[in-house]
């Protein structure tokens, strides 16, 4: 998303305080503090485990601060429900860099500032690993009525359980006392407080990396980091910057290291995910199971949205389905997938690799084959295990919290 559309979105956010100051009669101050306020209540209620049904588990839980917002472990999905014994479908995204990503379209057009406004880049946005959820309360609500996450069976649990918490008094002061008699509207106004506080510019997009700081002259990439960028750019080595943008807009918009795109890669099924112990269970994505508007767009099917890489040194679980616990690794996956398959696939039972086992035959043509993809078995891969270190080495340098050797 270029500056254009970012500024824009904040002055929608501003434009919303405005009119609710003006439908309430408030001062733009008066708006602006309700803002901060609802902030400050949703950072209570992403660290607060009464809103669970198990009461053990808060947003935090798994979004946790000191990794970026994602999961503190490296399970290959994270365990909630009523008891915390209910394994989740998918692996943890992180919360961070969400503020710029684009409402979900089926075709969507970059802006001249991004690239070729011409070129229909297909399915795009959304903040889910599937695209459903286009607005902060929207993603807000999934865990909070979850039966994998938060477990609470309907709007009327949530509101139930704010009325014991110990900062009920704010909700009041904010939306009024009202509020809190409608089960349908405390759930709402829980929601967008939550969606106010995963706002907040210090915590979920601060910008603050070696290479931010390497892109504004503060500070010098090493030899091996240098090399790793060079790689990550070129299209016939990684390529990785086709999918993870790393270079800044032409409007001078900090890259976000992603495109925000839907894309099937093809990953190994995860055994370890209880469901796909089901032979027929498999998670297509953008067309089901959790998302259902799709379900007959079979050129949908396995395709999940491209995250930011921002951050993705301090992960411990690597895409949707957590099958990769090792960065390293992650990124041999894209460079052996199709040179060295039997690394990475079991292997049927008459001795043949079973691949792309995780995506049922007639979507495998929705599989990317772009490089570093391609190739058959026994080819080099694009990218020897040097050069792949040194891509590792640059990921490190998205890490935030940098601070340049004075």
């Amino acid at each position: 998303m270029n500056l254009l559309r970012f500024l824009l979105t904040l002055v929608l956010c501003a434009m919303a305080e405005y009119a609710f100051a003006e439908e309430t009669g408030m001062t733009r101050a008066q708006a602006y503090a309700r803002a901060a306020a609802l902030q400050a209540l949703g950072r209570k209620m992403f660290t607060d485990p009464s809103l669970s049904a198990s009461g053990q588990m808060a947003c935090a839980t798994c979004h946790d601060p000191k990794f970026a917002f994602g999961p503190p472990n490296a399970r290959d999905v994270q365990l909630g429900g009523k008891d915390m014994t209910q394994p989740g479908l998918r692996a943890v995204p992180s919360l961070t860099y969400l503020q710029a990503v684009p409402q979900f379209t089926e075709h969507y057009y970059e802006s001249d500032d991004e690239g070729d406004a011409s070129v229909d880049n297909g399915p795009t946005g959304g903040l889910t690993w599937d695209g459903r959820a286009d607005r902060g309360r929207e993603q807000a609500r999934i865990p909070l009525l979850s039966p994998y996450e938060m477990a609470n069976g309907d709007e009327a649990g949530v509101a139930a359980k704010i009325r014991r918490t110990s900062y009920v008094g704010e909700f009041a002061k904010i939306y009024g006392p009202e509020v809190l008699k409608d089960d349908g509207k405390t759930f709402a106004a829980a929601i967008e407080a939550l969606e106010v506080f995963e706002q907040s510019e210090q915590e979920f997009y601060p910008y603050s990396s070696k290479y931010d700081a390497y892109l504004a002259g503060r500070a010098k990439l090493s030899e091996q980091e240098a090399r790793g960028l060079a790689l990550f750019n070129d299209e016939e080595k990684g390529n990785c910057a086709s999918c993870h943008r790393s270079a800044v807009d032409n409007d001078g918009t900090p890259p976000q290291f992603t495109d925000y795109g839907l894309i099937a890669i093809g990953l190994p099924r995860n055994m370890n995910i209880p469901a796909n112990a089901d032979p027929n269970y498999f998670d297509l994505g953008a067309c089901g199971p959790l998302r259902t508007d799709l379900a007959n767009d079979p050129e949908y099917c396995g395709l999940f949205r491209t995250p930011s890489l921002r951050n993705v040194a301090l992960r411990q679980t690597f895409y949707h389905n957590g099958v990769e616990h090792d960065l390293r690794k992650a990124v041999e996956f894209y460079v052996e997938r199709d040179t060295k398959p039997e690394k990475w696939y079991p292997r049927n039972a008459d001795g043949t690799v079973a691949k792309f086992n995780d995506l049922p035959r007639s979507y495998w043509d929705n599989v990317n084959m772009e490089p570093p993809f391609g190739g058959k078995p026994g080819d080099l891969p694009r990218l020897s295990p040097s050069e792949i270190d040194d891509i590792v080495a640059f990921l490190a340098t998205l890490t935030d919290g940098y601070r340049p050797v004075r």
